[in-house]
């Protein structure tokens, strides 16, 4: 099966609320996904969009991923070979960020053959723009967690 998934994610302040989305596309059909957290980073809600969309396919198939994050698409490609062969630590010996996500994005990807694609993003691009929109409807759906005293929430 032939499926072309479109990615985003958003925080609101960074770290803040976050939303992730995912347009999915096989034939006729579509499939939107979005969700979110209360404390995260933008980071972290453009890998988790690739990971519920990958997690969300019932078989192995193949998949065309368009992200607007070069964090994702550089990292998946390239940089998670060393981080792999270096014990998760990166060049300078540091743990990797998010190395949790990046191992489940990983695994799964491993089930699917996917070509990654970079777009730019607030392009006009009308895949990434449903995305970039499902991510933030999940940032709205998501509960805020109180601020501690004096604290303001980021724009």
């Amino acid at each position: 099966m032939k499926v072309v998934i479109y990615t985003d994610g958003a925080c609101k302040g960074n770290p803040g609320p976050g939303g992730w989305g995912a347009l999915l596309r096989a034939g006729e059909h579509e499939k939107e996904l979005f969700g979110g957290e209360a404390h995260t980073t933008n980071n972290r809600m453009e890998l988790t969009a690739v990971i519920r969309a990958l997690e969300s396919l019932k078989r192995a198939s193949t998949v065309d991923l368009f992200t607007d994050s070069q964090y994702v698409k550089n990292g998946i490609e390239s940089w998670i070979h060393g981080w792999r062969r270096n014990g998760w630590k990166t060049a300078d010996k540091k743990d990797v960020k998010n190395a949790d996500l990046w191992r489940e994005l990983l695994a799964l990807s491993a089930r699917h053959d996917v070509t990654w694609h970079w777009v730019k993003g607030h392009a006009d691009d009308p895949g990434n723009e449903r995305a970039d929109a499902l991510a933030n409807k999940g940032v709205h759906a998501t509960p805020m967690e109180p601020l501690p005293p004096g604290a303001a929430r980021g724009a």
